[in-house]
């Protein structure tokens, strides 16, 4: 059995009692996470100890999808003895985000004491049972979204991505596709698209024939029914809101 339990489901910052996007995948006694946002770090050490984490797959520099890794580079770093370093996928510019928390030595050190695998898009890579692909989708800054198989079950997260094709590439007849969705319609007229609606997520899932879909990434404060409800205006299947602690179990 496959289980993935939601670590933070906020955009941008942390409402009360929530934390922002996060979440941890199980299969047997292996785990990874995909992103650590504020607040994500408490919520995973409640569910497996800092040394059983595999590996922390990051979609992008934004500190509301990576801030916490700095906390559990310190838990697996600073012990006495110390656990194994933490291995990190990522783009570069995660490392150095996240390095400068720890002062202007800080990336260096924290390259020389996690096990720091860089990523390109297109790329798959093999953590334990887990295989991980990754799809550049656009955002503010470079983001990768994730498509974890495992089990013969495949999990897609987008990380953050405005409007393009290779979301329903990603997603295509996904068990669970996690999809930011931190707007509502009307859909922004911006020529340049950053953010999906929670209407375009429901529209990729339907293209890319998904069983399930999972909403996330909403904006704190959100009355977050109404998500749903657009969603469901394009895709027919079973649609989650994201929910801190909800556990979704994939056979």
């Amino acid at each position: 059995m496959v289980e993935l339990t939601v670590l933070g489901s906020s955009g941008v910052w942390p409402e009360a009692g929530r934390a922002c996007s996060g979440f941890l995948i199980e299969s047997g006694d292996a785990c990874l996470v995909l992103d650590l946002g504020f607040g994500t770090l408490p919520r995973l050490l409640e569910k497996v100890p800092a040394e059983d984490v595999r590996a922390v797959f990051v979609s992008h520099a934004h500190a509301d999808h990576c801030v916490d890794l700095f906390g559990l580079y310190r838990a697996r770093a600073l012990p006495d003895p110390p656990f194994l370093p933490l291995p990190v996928y990522s783009l570069p510019d995660v490392l150095q985000r996240v390095g400068a928390l720890d002062g202007p030595a800080g990336p260096s050190r924290l390259e020389r004491e996690c096990e720091f695998h860089p990523l390109a898009t297109d790329e798959t890579v093999e953590v334990g049972p887990f295989w991980v692909h990754t799809v550049e989708l656009p955002h503010f800054v470079p983001n990768l979204g994730f498509r974890v198989e495992v089990e013969g079950l495949v999990i897609a997260y987008t990380g953050d991505t405005g409007p393009s094709h290779r979301v329903a590439e990603l997603a295509r007849s996904a068990d669970l596709f996690v999809c930011e969705a931190t707007t509502r319609d009307p859909s922004p007229t911006d020529s340049e698209r950053n953010l999906l609606t929670a209407t375009e997520a429901g529209r990729y899932a339907r293209e890319a024939a998904v069983h399930r879909l999972m909403l996330t990434h909403f904006r704190p404060n959100s009355d977050r029914a109404p998500f749903q409800t657009d969603a469901a205006r394009e895709f027919s299947g079973e649609i989650i809101l994201a929910e801190e602690g909800k556990a979704v179990s994939l056979r």
